[in-house]
């Protein structure tokens, strides 16, 4: 797998448009960090670290009435192209509606807590 971040935010979008409550996926430090800034942003439930032969992450996701939480992702940094802004570059997503979520040097982090510290960083993506 080239992208497993893409792969993560795909499987999360996919769970959400046919009903699921929960998914498991991978583990990796990455993608545990990410969820946790999705967490406190109100777009997933919870997630928890499930040791096994392999960890794996196990996600409870979130819906708003019958609606779910995420209705788009947009993955913005790719491993062909990657993109790269300063703190005052940091694209709002929805104008402030949604999250835009960053590899800073201080770790990831979504753009308003970017922006609040002047860090800039890699776009990785954004969500809705």
């Amino acid at each position: 797998m080239t992208d497993p971040i893409a792969d993560m935010i795909i499987r999360i979008k996919n769970a959400l448009a046919a009903g699921h409550q929960s998914l498991t996926l991978p583990h990796s430090k990455l993608k545990e960090a990410l969820l946790r800034i999705l967490q406190e942003g109100n777009y997933i439930s919870a997630f928890e670290v499930v040791d096994g032969q392999f960890k794996e992450l196990k996600v409870t996701l979130r819906y708003i009435g019958k609606s779910p939480a995420i209705s788009g992702v947009k993955r913005v940094s790719k491993p062909g192209r990657r993109i790269y802004k300063s703190a005052t570059e940091i694209p709002r997503t929805l104008n402030g509606y949604g999250l835009t979520i960053l590899s800073t040097n201080k770790g990831l982090m979504d753009g308003k807590s970017a922006r609040k510290q002047n860090l800039g960083g890699e776009i990785l993506c954004q969500i809705w």
